[in-house]
């Protein structure tokens, strides 16, 4: 009697621990599916958020590549814009070859009047238009240095840009005021010649 009790006690518990292995397998089977279910859409989800993350970054690229060519355009121009402006500034204070070589033409015409007779003021016709013709094109110089110098800073610039065409325009505002003082003969007459008087008579 207690042999056969002893037997079927022991059937009765490897009855019981197959079963628990069987519902621990079953139960691991279940956590590994919901495991990969529950991986599996956002593995999905992941190829189309980094489609899209690629796609902004794509078209951002492309706008940002698309931006500085014209922005470093638009800055070389208005840098060699105020380079140009300071140097017709600088020009219209310490003349040009253009202002000589119409100056030294104007001479040789006044020369060629009074030669021929066309012109009877020596020193009107051979210094003083000259000198005038050197101060018109120096006076043109400086009316061109503002212009530029105006175009350049009528928009927004970088600062140096903006330094180099607030000093071309400072050089030719000050270059047309001295080759209008020049021109108008502000600074300095035409010399004039002595009045000769008659032959005075030695005192006794």
């Amino acid at each position: 009697m207690d042999t056969t009790k002893t037997e079927e006690r022991t059937d009765d518990t490897k009855a019981d621990e197959a079963k628990a292995a069987t519902g621990t397998t079953e139960a691991d089977g279940a956590s590994g599916t919901a495991g990969a279910d529950g991986k599996a859409p956002a593995d999905a989800d992941a190829p189309n958020d980094a489609d899209a993350d690629a796609a902004d970054g794509d078209e951002t690229g492309d706008a940002v590549a698309d931006a500085p060519p014209a922005a470093a355009t638009a800055s070389v121009a208005s840098g060699a814009g105020a380079v140009v402006a300071a140097g017709l500034g600088l020009a219209s204070l310490t003349g040009t070859w253009l202002g000589t070589v119409l100056a030294e033409r104007q001479t040789l015409l006044g020369q060629i009047k009074l030669q021929t007779g066309k012109a009877t003021d020596q020193i009107g016709t051979v210094y003083g238009a000259p000198w005038h013709t050197h101060a018109l094109v120096n006076g043109l110089f400086a009316l061109l240095a503002v212009v530029v110098a105006g175009l350049v800073l009528t928009r927004t610039r970088p600062a140096w840009v903006r330094a180099v065409a607030w000093g071309g325009l400072a050089l030719g505002v000050v270059g047309i005021i001295v080759s209008a003082g020049m021109y108008f003969d502000l600074f300095a007459s035409l010399p004039t010649l002595p009045k000769t008087g008659g032959a005075g008579t030695p005192g006794s």
